[in-house]
């Protein structure tokens, strides 16, 4: 997803909830505050997932180089049949 699009579509997100939260309560303090309060929990997520991807691509990373050098380890261990 692009940037530009992510944005857009956090704007939206946001515009929506602050409206619907408006609408159903009918006090624009609350609106402000709950909308606030969910843009901080989609920050919040949005790290959190990020942290998950790199947390998962270094363990990945990790088993890959094991195996290849428990690979090389029996390459070099091997006798060659004459």
């Amino acid at each position: 997803m692009h940037f530009t699009s992510f944005c857009r579509l956090l704007g939206l997100v946001l515009c929506s909830n602050a409206l619907i939260v408006y609408v159903a309560l009918d006090s624009l303090r609350l609106a402000v505050v709950m909308t606030l309060a969910c843009s901080l929990l989609l920050q919040a997520c949005y790290f959190g997932r990020v942290l998950f991807l790199i947390w998962q691509s270094s363990s990945r990373a990790r088993g890959t180089r094991h195996r290849g050098q428990h690979a090389d380890s029996y390459r070099k261990a091997r006798v060659p049949v004459v």
